[in-house]
């Protein structure tokens, strides 16, 4: 029997592209389609899927939020990212998430059959360029010591949330601001105590104490 896909991008051109691929040429069946994060997370509480296919940017919510909430309600899904970009700190998010695999859309229809080639096999797969940051964010962090800038109180606070398991909607409600304005504050906040991923923010934010203000 053909493995089940689940697909969800919001882009209807590029998901009939992606439909045709998956489709013809990896003989995957495209059991459902969303264009929205409330649509994905519909169809993986009616339903298991063999494999999601994950757009990051989604009208009404981060896609690596929705995978992250969709392995609560399905601990074995594997789901593969779709993003326009490698950037670290969204690399690093997406695999702290629990995806399986991180593809550029820029080269989707070479990388997604490798991709599903390695996930397939319960094998994590990231593109080369995704691969190349997570590698080039962990070199500078070993070779350059973690700033010592002051944070302002708002920055402060947007440590203690992401520390204590707060997600980018989550964080953005709790300030009372967008979730674009939230995403760029833990990106400025990273930036200033040179640090890289989720992971060592929280281990900074409870060094600091942050995690129980």
């Amino acid at each position: 029997m053909s493995k089940r896909v689940l697909l969800v991008d919001d882009h209807r051109l590029f998901q009939q592209a992606l439909r045709l691929l998956l489709e013809q040429q990896l003989g995957l069946t495209v059991a459902a389609e969303a264009q929205t994060g409330a649509e994905a997370l519909a169809h993986a509480e009616r339903e298991a899927f063999d494999f999601i296919v994950m757009d990051v940017h989604l009208p009404d919510a981060n896609g690596i939020d929705i995978s992250r909430r969709i392995l609560e309600i399905r601990r074995d899904a594997r789901i593969i990212v779709l993003s326009s970009d490698a950037d670290p700190l969204r690399v690093d998010d997406a695999l702290l998430a629990g995806v399986m695999g991180y593809v550029l859309k820029i080269n989707a229809t070479a990388e997604l059959v490798r991709a599903f080639a390695a996930v397939g096999t319960g094998t994590r797969y990231l593109s080369p360029e995704a691969n190349a940051a997570l590698l080039a964010g962990y070199r500078r962090l070993r070779e350059s010591p973690a700033a010592t800038a002051p944070l302002s109180p708002r920055e402060r606070e947007v440590v203690r949330l992401i520390a204590t398991g707060q997600r980018t909607k989550e964080i953005a409600a709790a300030l009372g601001i967008g979730v674009k304005s939230a995403e760029t504050y833990r990106r400025r906040v990273m930036q200033k105590l040179g640090l890289f991923s989720v992971a060592e923010l929280t281990r900074y934010a409870l060094r600091e104490g942050l995690a129980t203000e």
